[in-house]
């Protein structure tokens, strides 16, 4: 089963940093991620969600590669391509893999105005490893929500504070 993390950060840009290393991170072999989305609460009181992977281009990709195939078997690969892309980026609009978009702007919902949150999937991951290798950014974090046991959540909470304690600064 994977893991729901929703970290409150004070701006979007250092929630985009985030994001940034856990990609990086999973580079590494440190965790694998499912969805990793910004949520953003603008000057205005508007949620904004900032996905880490665009469905419909995707789904126009991979739409148009089987469009080819299934061209070339009906001797009109032209023809294939352009009716897959479209079908692939059709389905790819109206997919939601990963984590919900209404519980992604119920998240949005509850930030202050001008904050963001990250809200990551985790398929798995070695949480000691990867919140020391983003413990700069520990004092501004705030655990908003997880689907983890209550011992597992505990346990992070408590990573966060002790990182947030070796940087000198006071969690939020």
């Amino acid at each position: 089963m994977s893991s729901l993390v929703v970290v409150g950060f004070p701006t979007v840009s250092e929630a985009e940093t985030v994001r940034r290393d856990l990609v990086d991170l999973q580079k590494e072999q440190l965790l694998s991620l499912e969805d990793a989305v910004v949520v953003e609460r603008d000057s205005e009181g508007q949620v904004h969600l900032h996905q880490a992977i665009n469905l419909t281009a995707a789904g126009a990709a991979s739409g148009g590669f089987w469009g080819v195939l299934v061209g070339l078997l009906f001797l009109n690969p032209l023809l294939g391509a352009a009716v897959g892309a479209g079908v692939g980026a059709a389905s790819g609009a109206l997919s939601d893999l990963g984590i919900n978009d209404g519980f992604l702007r119920e998240v949005g919902d509850g930030l202050t105005t001008g904050t963001a949150a990250l809200c990551v999937l985790v398929r798995e991951s070695s949480p000691d490893r990867v919140i020391e290798r983003l413990q700069a950014h520990a004092p501004n974090a705030r655990l908003l929500r997880t689907n983890l046991s209550h011992a597992d959540e505990a346990r992070l909470r408590q990573l966060l504070e002790q990182a947030s304690q070796q940087t000198g600064g006071a969690s939020a």
